[in-house]
């Protein structure tokens, strides 16, 4: 599992921002973590939210299952993991068995509140290294999963898998199971940057895994790949994307490197300083991965993600619309009822948290009090992370038109010099002239406008300025 926050690759703040990179990008912006001792979570909300928003109160539709083994531990690398060694392990190691059984408790200690509780309609197996855990486990937690909640025939059933991991009975297995959506870890084509990244797979591994999901008839599958790795040059980059797009997988995440303290590369590296790339490489790294994919046919539909049409994750679509969805294992992050928690990131913590949890001792229910700035924040956000961008009809319902138009006017420039994007309710991009013409009336700005979105490289990659500015009019 990669690490990310919502901060993008090029912002005007006098230090490099925090990049791209987790499947819950906003973990460390605006989650209660969970790194004590077992003790009941408490809701980071004091006020109601605006009655006609309330989604957030449904119940989840979607889980997120961390199975944190890894062979080694990369160099870039700071999530909770399991270090196992370099060989692939057996289906009788007690680190994976017993961890398999503490996440089953979690999962069935988990209590709801809701009235009904709906089927799931995604699953993604993160890491760690998912694809080390035998297929046998991963039926046990499915099987799990399907006599809690329930999982829908068809489900997007997700799992993170990197090279030299699996061979085609495994793949086979696990597409039996309903395993339909396969994300390959490759980082990159170059053998010399994954030994420097601390790789477990070379290069050969890489062609290999390719050629066995093919041959295993996996249509739907990923390549994730990194940009601004030390030494890593644009020819580099180029070529990794070329050989992607080579194997034509049906989505690509394109993730620029964050140097994160307590890793190696922390140790070792300084963010903009050789031999990690400046600003503007990585921002030349990420307008030629934006380039290279859309000409040949993939859709670039949120800040770190390409696919083919009808290829999109709908698990992490979850998360950039702000449904609640269900976390569980190491470390992991829920979001239910408006409250967002993690679990914790070491093990002894974790057996303490099952264990309270399966005692009553821990509410993360929360009293469905959401603090309705928080809310807003959570939403612009996580909207204008994608193409799609921010429904500004259903903000101003939901928190008011002059809220809307005071986002307007702090993206008034942006809007002039082209990083954001009005749209009318066709979804027609709207000139400057006809933004400005709106703009003059707050009740014609509500009629005409329908949404904002960032263009495509230029506004994402000032889409930490562009957030922040939203988070000044929201809470000023």
């Amino acid at each position: 599992m990669l690490k990310s926050t919502f901060v993008p690759i090029l912002s005007t703040f006098p230090t490099k921002p925090k990049k791209l990179t987790t499947k819950f990008p906003w973990l460390t912006i605006i989650t209660n973590t969970y790194t004590q001792s077992p003790q009941p979570v408490h809701q980071n909300a004091s006020l109601t939210t605006p009655p006609p928003l309330h989604q957030h109160h449904h119940p989840p539709t979607s889980a997120y299952i961390h199975l944190p083994f890894c062979r080694k531990r990369c160099h870039y690398c700071d999530f909770p993991i399991v270090a196992l060694g370099s060989t692939n392990p057996t289906d009788n190691d007690p680190r994976i068995s017993n961890y398999i059984e503490l996440l089953q408790r979690e999962i069935v200690s988990t209590r709801s509140d809701f009235d009904t509780i709906p089927p799931l309609e995604t699953v993604f197996f993160g890491g760690g290294t998912p694809s080390l855990v035998s297929p046998r486990m991963v039926l046990s937690i499915l099987d799990t999963l399907r006599v809690k909640f329930g999982v829908c025939e068809g489900a997007e059933i997700s799992m993170e898998m990197d090279p030299g991991t699996f061979d085609g009975g495994k793949v086979k297995d696990l597409m039996g199971m309903g395993v339909n959506r396969v994300s390959l870890g490759v980082q990159a084509f170059q053998e010399e940057l994954l030994k420097s990244c601390g790789r477990a797979h070379g290069v050969k591994e890489v062609y290999e895994a390719i050629e066995i999901l093919g041959s295993c008839g996996v249509e739907n599958w990923s390549v994730d790949l990194i940009s601004s790795l030390p030494l890593q040059t644009p020819q580099m980059w180029e070529e990794s994307l070329r050989l992607t797009i080579e194997a034509r997988p049906k989505h690509v995440s394109v993730y620029d490197l964050q140097v994160e303290q307590g890793t190696k590369f922390g140790a070792l590296y300084t963010p903009g300083e050789f031999p990690l790339p400046c600003e503007t490489q990585s921002a030349e790294f990420y307008r030629m991965a934006s380039r290279m994919l859309t000409d040949v046919g993939y859709r670039h539909y949120e800040i770190s993600s390409y696919c083919e049409d009808g290829y999109e994750c709908k698990h992490n679509y979850t998360y950039w619309k702000n449904k609640p969805f269900y976390g569980f294992g190491l470390g992991s992050a829920s979001y239910l009822n408006g409250l967002r928690f993690s679990r914790p990131r070491k093990m002894k913590e974790y057996v303490g948290y099952v264990d309270n949890l399966e005692n009553g001792e821990v509410n993360y229910c929360g009293n469905n009090l959401v603090d309705a700035k928080d809310l807003a924040v959570d939403i612009v956000m996580l909207s204008l992370r994608t193409s799609r961008g921010l429904d500004l009809r259903s903000f101003a319902e939901a928190f008011g038109g002059s809220l809307v138009h005071s986002l307007c006017k702090v993206y008034q420039p942006y809007i002039e010099s082209g990083h954001v994007v009005c749209l009318d309710e066709e979804r027609r991009a709207m000139t400057a002239d006809e933004f400005n013409t709106l703009f003059l009336n707050e009740d014609e700005i509500a009629q005409g406008l329908s949404y904002i979105r960032l263009s495509d490289p230029d506004g994402f990659l000032l889409s930490n300025e562009l957030i922040s500015l939203a988070f000044r009019v929201i809470d000023p």
